[in-house]
């Protein structure tokens, strides 16, 4: 009994919170929802249309059982079959085969009502699932103008012959303005006010040997949820502790190794896979001991506050990855000029509003999962893209919101830690990876730190360094060095240890960008959770000046799909950092169990050189000093264009940074050029053989 009325508690503090905002809306929302369950019955609509429409009120009308639930605390009370058949329901027609049939499908939309209404209405049937949302939430007033939405498009259809596919649009485009800055402000007092307490109510107030907790969140729970809260759950208490503890010290020792004081801010936003429950749960305590209270926010679910198919927030596995990859470009329905003035005038008053709470915010702490299946996604035609102006408007809106982010959110005085843990699609040695992962997450960073020192020491020499592929990796770049005026107290290379970037295991830079040239190659390479084949990226002066990739057989494809989610759509993107992985344990794990390609990038980056594309690592932070454990201050913090931020912010930033590594076993060498002709070899046939890294082979001779 006691159980059951602490879950009752999670649902009644969300119902508390909306309480009075839900009661101005409720006679909206009774009435939308009272039209809506007309339509069942009515056929004024006629074919092709027809069908969505019924469908689509379909679901509506079962988000409304969802609502009773919440408000009646009846969720927590179903079995575990009830609650599992609900949140089959919520999501059946994304998942599997029934996509092919869903009118959120662009391509099965467009073929049932033709390309123009199909696009508008697969959009709108994908904008809807954004409700599920506000059920649980207990978020009447969002729900709401979603549902006068449907109903709005719904009434244009019912008069045939009356209005035109401008109307449809147009409605669909007013909506977006109207009610851009609730959508706006919403996430960002998501990221930035503790008592919005959702998430965190359900991972603190539950029982979590009881796996009922996980279909609270209203995300689609699959066997990878379940069995890894199951197997977290079998772990010994001291085990989930201590990797609770190897997460939040490395948060703590972000702010101690960047020389920032961590008593000045109270609150950290938590991002992580639905699963992790109990370790997220020491988590929460660990930082409240460090005087911060947490925030955890949903991955954005709408148009607006969507980063193309990227999940940034707490999220469970995807119903359906091509789903996602479908409408990673929705947006490309209403954006123009007027409303990215509109988005960013809402995101700054949102700033305003919440300014207090954003000199308080110390940054992410993001728990990564690797494991799924490898995700090649169909381009599809039928799909909504951004035209060339649409690209540039949403580029410019990228670069101005970041300076707001910089103005409001201190980004000189925030840290961040990230950690990852293998999930249970990753296969049958899943407990052995996590195992390895949990190990390779605490090896010991003092080892490293010398090691990697002596890689520093041969790089300082250097005036470039050159990178050349072996087999069939076409690599071959010249990475210029950050020149040092002082040598004996100066730097280019970071030595990163285990603290905001677990695991260890890599030395960085930003390099200078004239006279960095070359090709980069890689055969294949999963990033941002799409992989590339045979990738291709030519730089002239730390620039990409060409791209392409062998995913299609059609060049333009290559190219734009290239552009769209590497380039993220801009015309050009410098080399923002180049990295030695040093970790041989985490990629002979990648090597022993086959899983290479499905390491994300944060333990990826560590098993071999790595190109990042973007800002560099220092964005936002150049002016803060830093300095390795060895008291050099590393002075390569800035690039050619970074600096930028001096005469024009708006052109110094990209707002991403993606990491490309080349493995051991592709690389014929790395060595540092010298301005007296010395070469000195770091890395040859993807083999450690400069001195004082001998210790690192140990790993790669473990078959």
């Amino acid at each position: 009994m006691e159980n059951e009325i602490r879950k009752v508690e999670v649902v009644l503090k969300s119902n508390e919170l909306f309480y009075k905002e839900n009661e101005e809306i409720r006679e909206r929302y009774n009435l939308a929802m009272e039209r809506i369950g007309l339509m069942e019955e009515e056929k004024t609509v006629k074919e092709p249309y027809y069908d969505f429409f019924q469908k689509e009120a379909s679901f509506v009308l079962f988000i409304k059982s969802i609502v009773e639930m919440v408000e009646q605390n009846r969720l927590s009370k179903l079995t575990l079959q009830e609650i599992q058949s609900v949140n089959r329901t919520l999501y059946e027609d994304l998942i599997g085969d029934n996509y092919n049939v869903s009118y959120t499908n662009p391509s099965f939309a467009c073929e049932r009502m033709g390309k123009k209404y199909g696009k508008l209405l697969s959009f709108l049937a994908t904008e809807l699932r954004s409700i599920i949302v506000y059920a649980f939430e207990n978020r009447l007033y969002e729900l709401t103008i979603y549902l006068e939405l449907f109903i709005e498009v719904y009434n244009y259809f019912e008069r045939e012959d009356e209005f035109t596919f401008k109307d449809v649009k147009r409605t669909i485009y007013t909506f977006m303005i109207d009610y851009c800055d609730i959508l706006v402000e919403h996430r960002t007092r998501e990221l930035l006010d503790t008592n919005l307490s959702f998430a965190k109510d359900i991972i603190m107030d539950s029982d979590l040997s009881d796996l009922r907790y996980l279909y609270l969140f209203g995300e689609y729970i699959t066997e990878n949820e379940i069995k890894t809260a199951e197997f977290i759950n079998s772990l010994p208490e001291e085990q989930v502790k201590a990797m609770a503890d190897t997460f939040t010290e490395g948060f703590r020792l972000g702010f101690i190794s960047n020389r920032l004081d961590l008593s000045k801010k109270s609150i950290v936003n938590i991002r992580y896979q639905i699963g992790f429950e109990r370790m997220v749960r020491y988590a929460i305590e660990n930082f409240k001991k460090l005087g911060l209270e947490v925030t955890i926010y949903r991955a954005a679910y709408n148009a607006v506050n969507k980063r193309q198919h990227l999940k940034i927030g707490y999220h469970s596995t995807s119903p359906n990855r091509q789903y996602d990859f479908d409408h990673r470009f929705d947006i490309g329905i209403f954006y123009d000029k007027a409303f990215q003035v509109r988005q960013l005038e809402a995101l700054k008053a949102s700033y305003e509003k919440y300014q207090d709470q954003g000199v308080l915010y110390a940054g992410p702490a993001v728990i990564q999962v690797f494991g799924e299946e490898l995700f090649v996604p169909e381009d599809k035609k039928e799909a909504i893209r951004l035209d060339k102006r649409q690209q540039k408007l949403h580029v410019d809106y990228t670069n101005k919101s970041g300076l707001l982010s910089m103005e409001y959110l201190k980004p000189e005085e925030t840290s961040f830690t990230i950690i990852a843990y293998p999930i249970p699609e990753i296969g049958k040695d899943y407990e052995e990876i996590f195992a390895e992962t949990v190990k390779v997450n605490t090896l010991d960073s003092t080892l490293y730190q010398k090691i990697q020192q002596n890689i520093i020491d041969a790089l300082d020499q250097g005036e470039y360094v050159r990178i050349q592929g072996g087999g069939k990796n076409r690599t071959d770049i010249k990475v210029m060095i950050h020149p040092l005026e002082k040598p004996e107290k100066e730097t280019a290379f970071e030595n990163c240890v285990a603290d905001v970037n677990i695991p260890v295991g890599e030395v960085f830079t930003s390099p200078v960008l004239k006279g960095t040239e070359g090709v980069l190659h890689v055969p294949k390479v999963y990033l941002n959770e799409l992989e590339y084949r045979e990738l291709e990226l030519k730089f002239e002066d730390g620039i990409i000046s060409e791209y392409t990739c062998g995913n299609f057989t059609e060049e333009s494809k290559n190219k734009s799909f290239v552009k769209e989610n590497l380039l993220f759509n801009h015309d050009y993107l410098p080399l923002g950092e180049f990295a030695i992985g040093t970790n041989t344990t985490a990629y002979m794990m990648g090597k022993k169990f086959d899983i290479a390609p499905r390491l994300p990038i944060l333990i990826a980056e560590k098993t071999g050189p790595h190109f990042a594309i973007g800002d560099t690592c220092y964005k936002h932070s150049e002016e803060v000093k830093t300095y390795n454990p060895d008291g050099k201050e590393i002075v390569a913090r800035d690039n050619e264009i970074s600096l930028l931020r001096k005469t024009d912010p708006s052109k110094a930033y990209f707002n991403c940074h993606t990491d490309i590594t080349l493995p051991y076993d592709e690389l014929k060498e790395i060595a540092v050029y010298c301005k007296d002709g010395t070469i000195i070899p770091i890395i040859q046939d993807g083999r450690f053989v400069l001195a004082g890294t001998e210790e690192l082979n140990k790993a790669l001779d473990e078959a």
